[in-house]
């Protein structure tokens, strides 16, 4: 089962380029020769400072090429953290405020609606902006993050967390996907 495409296959060469000055093939090249994948290999955290303070890219690229260049190494795989855990997320854009989302997922009735079978329990909330919530008994955790686009338009981002591997990965990318797509039409009605 896919757990989606690598970095390097959303990220052209040509927008690498224009962002940084060099493609991916020139990135890889200079982590190579620092030793990035050597015998001592450097930290996610390390590479990316490199790349940061001694090429003067600035933090999502060097974040992005981090990734493409552990991805391309073997060093992670699609859908793995740095920290080698798997992670599952999704996105939606949905026409309703952020405070009126964010009670669809603390408010039990209104979230059985969209989410019919999702076992979560809300830790914490901060209304309109953010909430995290244990998954299926506290087995895998899920952070939800509301991005606020005008006073009726919201992004909300799932980040699913502690999953077992690359195909529960694979399987709630696209659960997310659909229970969005769930939640989207429910607020929008």
């Amino acid at each position: 089962m896919s757990t989606g495409r690598k970095i390097t296959e959303k990220l052209s060469a040509a927008a690498l380029t224009e962002a940084t000055g060099k493609d991916w093939v020139g990135w890889f090249a200079v982590l190579d020769k620092w030793g990035a994948a050597g015998p001592e290999r450097r930290s996610h955290t390390d590479i990316a400072r490199h790349l940061r303070d001694e090429h003067g890219v600035n933090g999502w690229h060097a974040q992005s090429i981090t990734v493409g260049y552990e991805q391309e190494r073997g060093l992670r795989e699609v859908g793995q953290s740095c920290a080698g855990t798997w992670e599952a997320s999704a996105s939606k854009t949905v026409n309703a405020p952020a405070v009126k989302v964010t009670e669809a997922f603390v408010d039990e009735d209104v979230r059985r609606r969209w989410l019919p079978d999702g076992d979560l329990t809300v830790r914490t909330h901060r209304p309109g902006k953010s909430l995290t919530a244990d998954w299926d008994g506290g087995a895998s955790r899920i952070s939800v993050f509301l991005t606020v686009k005008s006073e009726t338009k919201t992004v909300v981002g799932v980040g699913h967390h502690k999953l077992a591997d690359a195909d529960a990965v694979a399987a709630y990318k696209e659960f997310w996907r659909e229970h969005l797509t769930a939640l989207k039409t429910l607020l929008e009605s």
